[in-house]
């Protein structure tokens, strides 16, 4: 006789981690408050719509959308640097083939974006967005230009540290977990409540190393990043909600 799961449980396919990921309300953040979920949230079960949608693959990626120095007639202005590293699960494998992209501010802290208040000058030679594909051991690799701080209205004098902005994709679009990239010794961390909502364990894991093996003399200054999708030392991500900075 077969098994009665008319009673079985869904089962999540990702695991909360309470102990890394920030809370989804978190007061000192402030427009967070308003858009964190007032309810338990609810699994959802996979639709037919997630696997007959859009799928996400290398014919995505064109020639240059790694180097977003060379997007446009000319260089951007700012510091040249290469962020590199590897997509892990959390048992420590290469996630191979995953569409990995970025978005950042310019070297002045400003975003290529409409709603984008800050009177710094935009720059016509950086969009500031870009994605590749890992390789068969989970690596990926940007070249793009050191982004500024940028100052927002969360609390008096707020300035957020500079950062770059990280979304990992499965297979499909609804498959999408959203991070962001930190520098080594920014002195804004402290002051910073979308740095400070993760718990200070995971803190460390949104921080990119120096690395001089990828430095290129000269020319170009070398950081090493890897994305921990779970486990016990996993990347903290976001509700998908949250990677507004406004």
């Amino acid at each position: 006789m077969p098994a009665d799961t008319s009673r079985r449980k869904p089962q999540a396919h990702y695991r909360p981690d309470p102990e890394s990921h920030p809370p989804v309300s978190y007061p000192a953040y402030r427009s967070n408050v308003a858009r964190a979920p007032k309810h338990p949230l609810v699994l959802l079960p996979q639709r037919l719509g997630e696997i007959t949608g859009p799928l996400l693959g290398e014919e995505r990626v064109g020639r240059n959308d790694n180097d977003l120095t060379v997007q446009h007639g000319e260089e951007p202005q700012g510091q040249r640097i290469i962020v590199g590293g590897r997509v892990l699960d959390g048992d420590g494998r290469a996630i191979p083939n995953t569409l990995v992209e970025v978005w950042q501010a310019n070297a002045g802290g400003r975003y290529r974006h409409d709603l984008d208040r800050h009177p710094a000058p935009l720059d016509p030679n950086f969009s500031g967005v870009g994605r590749t594909m890992t390789d068969a051991d989970g690596n990926y690799r940007f070249i793009t230009i050191a982004p500024g701080a940028y100052p927002w209205k969360n609390h008096h004098n707020a300035w957020r540290p500079a950062h770059i902005h990280f979304s990992v994709f499965g297979r499909a679009f609804t498959q999408r977990l959203i991070t962001q990239m930190y520098f080594p010794g920014d002195p804004l961390f402290d002051q910073d409540p979308i740095f400070t909502s993760a718990r200070p364990a995971a803190r460390e894991a949104m921080v990119a190393k120096f690395d001089l093996d990828s430095t290129v003399p000269e020319w170009a200054v070398g950081y090493l990043w890897d994305i921990v999708l779970r486990g016990s030392d996993p990347t903290p991500f976001e509700d998908e909600e949250d990677h507004d900075d406004e």
